[in-house]
C-alpha cells in the first residue's frame, strides 16, 4: 500500500505575533565604529528594539508606561528591551556594525 507524502509545510505553533507600535521609523539605519569597513560581523537591531531603547533608556519612561505606549505586554516589552540591550553590548564589546532593519512594527503617532 503506497503512502501519499504531504508536502511539508512551515507551520508556526503559537499565537502570532502582533505588531509593535513605533512612532517613527529611525533616521539612521546603520553604526558603525571607525575601521570597521569590511570587517566581518554586525548585529541587526529590529525597529521595535530600538523604539525600547528610545522609550526607556532615551526618554525615561518605566516599562509600564512604555508597554502601554507601544501596545503591548510588559513581559513582551521586557523581552523586546532585554535582546535590543544584548544585541548593543555586543556590537560595542566586539567592536561590530549595528543594522537597524525589520521587525514586527507598526508606524502610530504616539500621544
Amino acid at each position: 500500500m503506497a503512502m501519499k507524502k504531504q508536502a511539508s509545510k512551515s507551520i508556526k505553533k503559537g499565537r502570532p505575533i502582533k505588531a509593535r507600535i513605533v512612532s517613527r521609523e529611525p533616521r539612521t539605519r546603520q553604526f558603525s565604529p571607525r575601521g570597521t569597513i569590511g570587517r566581518p560581523g554586525y548585529k541587526v537591531l529590529k525597529f521595535e528594539e530600538i523604539e525600547s531603547i528610545r522609550l526607556i533608556d532615551y526618554m525615561g519612561l518605566d516599562q509600564c508606561e512604555a508597554a502601554a505606549l507601544m501596545k503591548v505586554s510588559q513581559q513582551t516589552f521586557s523581552r523586546v528591551l532585554r535582546k535590543a540591550r544584548k544585541a548593543v553590548a555586543e556590537a560595542l564589546i566586539l567592536g561590530r556594525i549595528i543594522k537597524v532593519a525589520g521587525g514586527d512594527y507598526k508606524v502610530e503617532k504616539m500621544v
